[in-house]
Parts: structure tokens; sequence; C-alpha cells
């Protein structure tokens, strides 16, 4: 039954997640730290932490943290208790996406380069619900609950393992890249509808039901036409990312003929900003698309940004060495010398990052991620719940778009709005048992 669900919590869903990397926020911490820590990690996004290292070791009374005490072997043959307390807390994310819709503000367009010299906190959200720090023993009701609030991420410690273990020992020479002793990871849509999907049986006949007849398609979507100029969709991009979903490209006659979404737009560079200033919604798309730009997109971009006078934008379409790069590299080697406790990406990171960033200026794909097209992914109103679940799991992708017949949108499905139906179906079966 379905109600067994309620007996599994947060940490059954963190099995095999990696460790968050992440930076502090602080007055020396950049932008372009942010921007080069991006591009160095795995991840889209890097976990900002505001630290407070007033707290000491603790004789007595030592506090918990997710249900178990913050006792570790910190000499690893004797234990001693450290009184963290909450000093330390994920406090955000930041992602390529924000950088960018950083960079197209009218205050920064004159000179990028200074603009990424800014303090993190400039384009950090200002909505701390975004993200909640849970203890491994919240149930997967709760976890869904604060979802389904606005939390975007979940933050939960790492339960000890031999793995953490021989990770925290190599560390003694590096330095430590734990947060109140622990190492954490974090929770999003996509894990708990990948949790709920490996069980989907549990909760027939809903997966076999169509979305439509769940009700559950958004008509009230974010759209731009094709030929509007791409400068236009930058607040729909801002709240797409907000939201965790997309911006439609249509035509005139209302047929989608594509997207921009934060998922690509994450797997680019910050030479977008040149992109969303000069190309049409349509030219976007081509610019985002993997495989890298047109050459002859990029000559556009270039005559449109010297017409504007946005010379300081050229800088980031530069060949090789531009001094963007140049200036970043610079930044990022002399503003990481961070304490080792309030960042997680290791020393060694930080060594690699400036060369990194020259190599990474032009790329439309890192390595180990997972990059797909402007295309965007479809539905019919008549696919059944299971199978658009599918679609969005294998796409990486939040949402899937649905369309009509004769192919103009009907709206959009959300990992959000699916949840929803879970968690009313699983509320019923408590009600249920309950009585």
């Amino acid at each position: 039954m379905a109600i067994s669900l309620l007996t599994h919590v947060v940490s059954d869903l963190c099995l095999g997640k990696p460790a968050l990397k992440s930076l502090s926020l602080s007055s020396n911490t950049t932008i372009a730290d942010a921007l080069s820590a991006i591009k160095a990690s795995e991840d889209n996004f890097i976990s900002i932490w505001c630290c407070d290292h007033q707290n000491k070791i603790s004789t007595t009374n030592p506090r918990k943290l997710g249900g178990d005490d913050l006792n570790y072997n910190h000499n690893y043959n004797y234990n001693v208790n450290y009184d963290y307390g909450s000093s330390c807390k994920c406090v955000g994310k930041i992602c390529m996406v924000d950088i960018i819709c950083f960079l197209c503000k009218e205050e920064n367009l004159e000179s990028p380069t200074s603009a990424l010299l800014s303090p993190v906190s400039a384009i950090l959200a200002h909505d701390s619900g975004f993200i909640k720090h849970v203890d491994p023993s919240t149930s997967l009701l709760e976890a869904i609950d604060l979802i389904l609030e606005g939390a975007q991420n979940l933050v939960v410690p790492i339960q000890n393992t031999a793995s953490s273990y021989c990770r925290r020992k190599q560390q003694k020479v590096k330095g430590p890249t734990i947060h109140n002793g622990r190492e954490y990871c974090w929770l999003t849509q996509e894990d708990v509808i990948q949790f709920i999907l490996s069980r989907i049986g549990l909760f027939t006949p809903i997966p076999g039901m169509s979305v439509e007849e769940l009700g559950i398609i958004q008509t009230n979507i974010l759209a731009v036409d094709y030929h509007a100029p791409a400068v236009s969709a930058l607040e729909a991009i801002s709240q797409s990312l907000v939201e965790q979903s997309s911006v439609g490209v249509v035509d005139e006659d209302g047929v989608l003929v594509g997207e921009i979404s934060p998922f690509t737009l994450s797997s680019c560079d910050e030479t977008v900003a040149a992109a969303l200033m000069t190309l049409s919604s349509g030219d976007l798309m081509s610019y985002i698309d993997w495989g890298g730009p047109p050459e002859d997109i990029v000559s556009v971009m270039k005559e449109g940004l010297k017409e504007k006078k946005l010379e300081g934008l050229l800088e980031l379409l530069g060949d090789e060495y531009s001094s963007l790069s140049l200036s970043l590299s610079s930044s990022y080697s002399s503003s990481s010398s961070s304490s080792s406790d309030d960042e997680s990406v290791s020393s060694t990171t930080s060594s690699t990052t400036s060369s990194r960033l020259t190599r990474y200026n032009r790329s439309w794909s890192y390595s180990a991620r997972i990059v797909r097209k402007a295309e965007a992914i479809v539905c019919h109103p008549k696919s059944s719940l299971v199978a658009v679940m599918i679609q969005a799991i294998s796409h990486r992708v939040n949402y899937v778009w649905v369309m009509e017949d004769d192919c103009t949108l009907a709206g959009i499905v959300t990992f959000r709005d699916m949840l929803e139906v879970f968690r009313e179906y699983l509320a019923s079966m408590v009600e249920e048992w309950g009585a």
C-alpha cells in the first residue's frame, strides 16, 4: 500500500548523493568566485553558506544536528565533542542563470568585468525559503510539504559512513570540506519524484490517469514570441528559475517552437548575456543550442553590441584569453583565501579554477553535465501521469510542455503539480488508515 511510503525518511533519498560544494557568504567572496566555482563543479548550482566560527569546543552537553551527536574522531584516535550548534548554515544557491541575469542589468552592461567583482550577496535570492535545512529523520511526507510550500532544495546532513571517514582523513592535509562537523547533500523535486517513480505501483490507479483528468495542466505559462527581442524574455527567465519551469517560445499562431530553459542556460556560460542583449528569442535558442553558436550569429551579436554602444559586453565574446577571463582568473586567485571550513570547495579546486575558467570561456557544455538542445519536451493532454514523469526524469527537467493535436500550446505540467497529486493521495490514505 502507498501508506508504506510514510515510513520513509529523507535519509533514504540521500543514498549515493554527493556532498555539497560551497562558497562562503563573506565580503571577500565575489560573483567571479561563484562563476569560477560553478564552472569547476559537476553541478549546475553552487551552495552559499554563512558561518560563525565563534563557537568553541564543548566539554558537556554536545548539541545534536540531524539526530546524531556531532562527535567524530577529530584525531582519529579519540572523541572530541564540538558545540557547533547552527554555526554554519546554507543560505542560498547560485547558478549561471543568476549571473547571466545580473550581467544584463542596465547598471552592469557597461563594465561586466567590474560587475563580476561585486560581492556574491548581490545575486543571492532574498527569499530564504528556497533552502531548508532538515533532519535526516524528516519524513517523506514532511519533505513534500516543504517543497509544496516553496522550498527548492532540502539540505540534509550525510550520515557517517566509511567513505566519509576516509574523506575526512584525507582532508587533514587539504583542510576540512565540512560544515558543523558534517558533510551535507541536498534533495530536489527531481529526487523526490524519482523516489516515488521507483514505487509508482503503490499509487494505482493514479499513474495511469491522464494529466488532463488529474487537472494538473497549468495554463498560466511563461512564453515569448519567436521574433521578439530576447531581452524581453529576461524577466520571464528569472521567474522561470524561481518557479523551476521554463519560458516557451511560440510563433504567431501560438505553436510551441522551442524554449528558453534555465536548465539549458545553466549549462552555458556568461557570454549568453551578450546574446540576450542583441538577438531575437529565436536566434537565442540557436545560440544556446549544444555544439556552439553559429558564426554568423556571433557576428550579428558583435555588430549589435557596437550599435547599442555596449562595447563592455564585447569582452564576453573575446577569443581565447580575453581581458575578462584574465581579470576573473586574477580575482578568483586573490579572493579564494576564505577559511576552508567556510567553503567545501577543496583547496585543490581554487588552484585550478583560474585555468579552467579560461578553458571553459567559450564552452557550451561542461563535460560532466547532461546538456540538451533548446527543443522543448512535450506531451499530450491525454498522456498518462507516469509517462510524463518518465519524460521529465529522462531529460532532467522539472516540467513537460502540453500540446494539443494542432500543435498549439495547451500549458505545462511541473514536478510541483505532480507532487500535489501524490501528497493528496497520501493524505487520503492516512485518513483512511487512521479511521
